[in-house]
């Protein structure tokens, strides 16, 4: 707790003070961001932090392996579908990003195959993404080792995020009218680099 005060009270001095003015705006008009990005939970991957972005530029929704579930309007707990509703039919952006990386730990942990201990939710989260793992597993390429397994169901997972983005009925008709895009993106943690998926 105490390195999250210190973070806090260089965030006032710094970043605060820079962008006070933009805070105060946005506490005033309230938000308007062109875009929200779907990323991974992993602590490495700060969608501000990648794409530089000043306080109200981007909405986020961070969660396992930046999944998106396909669209099922139930009584569960949907906080996903619950954040892109509200970015595409209350803040109205215009670009949707689902933004995968390497070396993703709930990627490795659905390629390796189920765990001994199951836990509560991980391993039906990530059945989202079987369809990614199943692609890669069917089709391997010669001397791939499991790294390289990883990485292709990286962006395969990516692929049925967009794919199941589509199955939303208020994104797929913005998309179909042109006033939203899709995008899939994957960050390499070791260089910094984005690949266009």
């Amino acid at each position: 707790m105490n390195n999250l005060m210190a973070g806090h009270k260089r965030f006032r001095n710094g970043y605060w003070r820079r962008y006070q003015k933009r805070f105060a705006t946005l506490a005033r008009e309230g938000q308007a961001p062109e875009a929200m990005v779907i990323a991974c939970s992993d602590s490495r991957v700060s969608p501000e932090v990648i794409f530089d972005c000043a306080p109200g530029e981007i909405f986020v929704v961070r969660n396992v392996s930046n999944l998106v579930p396909p669209y099922a309007p139930d009584t569960g707990n949907h906080g996903t579908s619950a954040a892109l509703e509200f970015a595409v039919t209350v803040l109205k952006v215009k670009t949707l990003v689902v933004l995968g990386h390497s070396l993703c730990g709930g990627i490795r942990t659905l390629m390796s195959g189920p765990a001994s201990n199951h836990g509560d939710f991980i391993e039906s989260w990530m059945a989202i993404a079987q369809t990614a793992r199943k692609r890669v597993c069917d089709s391997p390429e010669q001397g791939e080792d499991f790294d390289s397994l990883c990485y292709r169901c990286e962006n395969e997972s990516i692929r049925v995020s967009l794919s199941n983005l589509m199955t939303f009925p208020w994104i797929a008709s913005r998309v179909k009218t042109g006033e939203l895009t899709l995008a899939g993106l994957h960050f390499d943690v070791q260089t910094g680099k984005l690949e266009t998926i």
